[in-house]
């Protein structure tokens, strides 16, 4: 059975950090995203080696991958009041929970 378990969320002021981490069991794939609501954020693939992201985010946010501990990341920097959201961990057609991310101006 896969699942993803998103967590790293929490309160912060604007201009903080936090690192969200989606653990992945199951089975691994080639490639990962981040969803906040319905938007899309980011992605990595080919293991990776290639990554895409929003352009609300980009310069800020990166997604990585550890295939080793099968956990992807998403390092997020100089946060905004509009980067409050639930974020999602999405592989093929499996979802995460969500973990609550909430940016005070």
């Amino acid at each position: 059975q896969v699942q993803l378990v998103e967590s790293g969320g929490g309160s912060v002021q604007a201009g903080d950090s936090l690192r969200l981490s989606c653990a992945v069991s199951g089975r691994s794939f080639n490639a990962y995203a981040w969803f906040r609501q319905r938007e899309f954020v980011a992605s990595t693939s080919w293991g990776g080696a290639s990554t895409d992201y929003a352009d609300s985010v980009k310069g800020r946010f990166t997604i990585s991958r550890d295939n080793a501990s099968n956990t992807v990341y998403l390092q997020m920097n100089n946060l905004k009041s509009d980067d409050t959201a639930i974020y999602y961990c999405h592989a093929l057609d499996s979802w995460g929970q969500g973990t609550q991310v909430t940016v005070s101006a």
